[in-house]
């Protein structure tokens, strides 16, 4: 567990408890900080007990927290304290662990108000709150950012852009791991980089950053800082595009001068960050859209997207002093990562694609590049109103299948330019798609969409996609 000795004496009101958040309670307990944390789902408050080993928590009481601990399961605890009990100031470092809302609570005293990414600060009210009792809002990542002095020598690379950071982050840690360089993952690829163990010295921790983690960040200098690429998504937490835009340079806004920028330059907005960094001279690396490349030796590394993620994972091992060889090795023996044009069968001929991961056309359209004859399932909720992005590419498609709350648009939108019908659900959408696939076919799950409208996420849409795959005979 990463912690940081600033943190001891201090408190923090948490608010959300899934995997970062939960990580975040630990780490400022186990640092000596008080913590009083929240959220609106019973069963993560009471999974958040076991091991933090602070004793019993309790529901924050009369006092802010100072009170005896509640008896009742915290399931059962009310989710609102009246105002009467809410009243005074935060818990003290050592007291046990406490429980409240903090949009109840008074936040004024707190050092600060730590929030999950899924947070959404433009309209959740606990932000004004906040910001009215001059706490300020922070991620996991900024206490990552305080630990770090504490911390053995090492190095930290942020990868940050709408598409290909997962693939990107996973190819730069096998590379380290491959020349022997002692690495940690972290972030936005579901492992929160708290309760990582902290790396010997020469370590280098990769990060994957979302737009929303960066919002929350305030003092991340990474030695390696990384945009792939900004197009349309998220919107619904921006002031528009260009606000989103924004949030992905303040990356390199954060680092120093000297430390080294890798910016793909494919789309307009990374572009003009990339000029905006030009006094950095060879500290900023620009990686320029449809690079030559032989990709034939990495198979899990095919098509055009998967040509930048590699020329920037490249760049990134090159900063760091990663020998050739070793790059060349890793780039080989990558395996990549599970719904991202992951191969899950080849039957009779046809090759069955998980892309479940791409929840938008930007991200959908390299998976239509990247392969011959498809037969595309695609559909959910839609992010945008249009497949413009997919477009280019339609020439691939043999036979299009919609389903979800997207799939009556998607298929007025695909109708007269390429076959479509309108399967409705996953299963009979694989069906018939097998049915009409010729050997030499790929039957691609690349949904352009999220996945909230019939699935829990992605990977429950890429786990049942597989599952439709293996029952086929």
């Amino acid at each position: 567990m990463i912690v940081s000795p600033l943190w001891r004496g201090k408190s923090y009101a948490v608010l959300g408890l899934a995997r970062s958040g939960a990580a975040t309670v630990r780490a400022l307990l186990a640092g000596g900080a008080a913590v009083t944390a929240w959220d609106s789902d019973a069963t993560r408050r009471n999974q958040i007990l076991p091991g933090t080993g602070r004793g019993t928590a309790s529901l924050l009481q009369a006092g802010g927290g100072g009170g005896a601990p509640h008896s009742a399961p915290l399931a059962e605890a009310p989710l609102h304290p009246s105002p009467e009990e809410v009243k005074g100031p935060p818990p003290r470092a050592g007291e046990d662990l406490t429980f409240a809302d903090p949009e109840t609570i008074d936040l004024a005293g707190f050092d600060a108000l730590v929030v999950s990414p899924g947070v959404p600060l433009n309209r959740h009210p606990v932000a004004a709150t906040a910001r009215a009792a001059g706490v300020s809002i922070i991620g996991d990542i900024e206490l990552f950012a305080q630990a770090r002095p504490a911390l053995p020598p090492h190095k930290v690379v942020g990868v940050t852009g709408t598409n290909g950071k997962s693939t990107t982050v996973s190819l730069i840690d096998h590379i380290l791991q491959t020349a022997g360089v002692p690495s940690r993952l972290g972030g936005n690829i579901g492992l929160p980089i708290l309760e990582q163990a902290p790396l010997p010295e020469g370590g280098v921790y990769v990060l994957e950053l979302s737009s929303y983690q960066i919002d929350l960040t305030q003092n991340l200098d990474c030695d390696v800082a990384v945009l792939l690429n900004i197009t349309p998504d998220h919107l619904d937490r921006y002031d528009g595009f260009d606000a989103y835009a924004a949030s992905k340079a303040r990356l390199f806004a954060m680092q120093s001068a000297a430390h080294a920028a890798i910016i793909g330059i494919g789309d307009t907005p990374s572009a003009q960050i990339a000029r905006g960094l030009s006094a950095r001279g060879e500290h900023l690396t620009k990686i320029a859209p449809g690079v030559c490349m032989d990709q034939s030796r990495w198979p899990s590394l095919q098509g055009p997207h998967n040509a930048q993620n590699a020329l920037a994972a490249i760049a990134v091992a090159q900063a760091l002093g990663v020998p050739e060889a070793a790059i060349d090795a890793a780039l080989q023996s990558f395996v990549g990562l599970a719904h991202r044009m992951e191969r899950v069968r080849v039957l009779r001929g046809v090759s069955y694609v998980n892309d479940s991961k791409a929840t938008n056309p930007e991200s959908t359209a390299p998976a239509l590049a990247a392969f011959g004859r498809i037969h595309w399932i695609l559909g959910g909720k839609a992010k945008a109103d249009d497949l413009d992005a997919c477009a280019p590419h339609f020439g691939h498609v043999v036979r299009a299948y919609t389903i979800g709350q997207a799939g009556p648009r998607f298929a007025e939108i695909l109708q007269g330019r390429v076959p479509v019908e309108q399967s409705g659900d996953l299963a009979t959408a694989v069906a018939a798609a097998a049915r009409g696939a010729q050997p030499g076919d790929s039957v691609l799950l690349s949904p352009a969409c999220a996945s909230f409208d019939q699935f829990r996420d992605f990977e429950d849409r890429g786990e049942q996609f597989r599952r439709a795959v293996a029952q086929l005979a």
